[in-house]
């Protein structure tokens, strides 16, 4: 059976490609960050999940996969990523850090560890991106400049690899029924709270316009099973897009505004983020 490593495999969109990929014969090998979690998301299919500690951001976790993983590797799923929200300006150096070190950093070390795997059994990379890596949103400034250098890294490596056949592809969904979806709201005001009062002065507005945007957001949330089903086209396709767009509404929402004057997009992303 195939074999394949999935990150951030402890919940939301990881899980559910665990999950699917498991119920569709793979053996899977799932990075999570705590015991807990990996006695968890082992009894997910018992012989078939086997849970690995890998925080993406350690380097003693991403060394320690040249003696957990099995000896020969199909593909890996970079999934793990976090979301650093609020407005240039008041996003921390740390936070910053934080961002890219997973969403970016993170991502390229693991894969520079299968890699020699890989090349053996002329394998797969699939990065899980965002249709953020094409559209940037405000106040979600970092993230989307995490993802746009993760597509840019997904676009190097394909080129790269091809002497070996290994497909690179990128798997873009928008807003997923996920945690992190359901909680967005908490994630607004855990940003308001950071900020100084000067701060809350000058983007009280832009935390506002956030704020009514997120229900809307969350009323157009796919199933995190549908990405699921796009991973696996992406890791089984005979040839591999290099960019998988996950629905039909974001592939025409990418397709028109991405081709907009820059001037009218900026109009319609800030309305929609309801910025002053």
């Amino acid at each position: 059976m195939p074999s394949v490593l999935v990150t951030g495999a402890a919940r939301g969109i990881g899980r559910t490609i665990t999950e699917h990929l498991a119920a569709s014969g793979w053996d899977v090998i799932a990075g999570v960050r705590t015991d807990a979690d990996a006695a968890a998301i082992g009894d997910v299919a018992p012989g078939r999940v086997t849970p690995v500690i890998l925080d993406v951001t350690k380097d003693e976790d991403v060394a320690a996969l040249a003696t957990a993983l099995p000896d020969r590797l199909d593909a890996v799923v970079n999934n793990a990523g976090v979301v650093v929200s609020g407005a240039m300006e008041t996003v921390s150096t740390d936070d910053w850090r934080r961002q890219f070190d997973v969403n970016v950093v993170g991502q390229m070390a693991v894969t520079r560890a299968v890699l020699p795997r890989l090349r053996a059994s002329r394998g797969r990379v699939v990065f899980v991106s965002s249709v953020n890596g094409q559209l940037v949103m405000p106040m979600l400034g970092a993230y989307c400049a995490s993802k746009f250098a993760l597509e840019a890294a997904a676009e190097a490596l394909r080129m790269e690899l091809r002497p070996w056949g290994i497909g690179v592809s990128v798997v873009e969904p928008a807003q997923t029924d996920t945690d992190m979806w359901r909680q967005a709201d908490a994630m607004v005001v855990d940003a308001e709270n950071s900020l100084s009062p000067e701060q809350r002065t000058l983007y009280g507005r832009h935390i506002a316009g956030m704020k009514k945007m997120i229900p809307i957001a969350q009323r157009m949330t796919v199933a995190p099973e549908t990405v699921a089903g796009v991973v696996e086209r992406a890791l089984t396709a005979r040839r591999p897009r290099p960019r998988y767009i996950v629905g039909a509404g974001p592939k025409l929402q990418v397709a028109v505004m991405t081709n907009l004057p820059i001037a009218v997009r900026d109009r319609v992303l800030r309305k929609v983020a309801g910025q002053p």
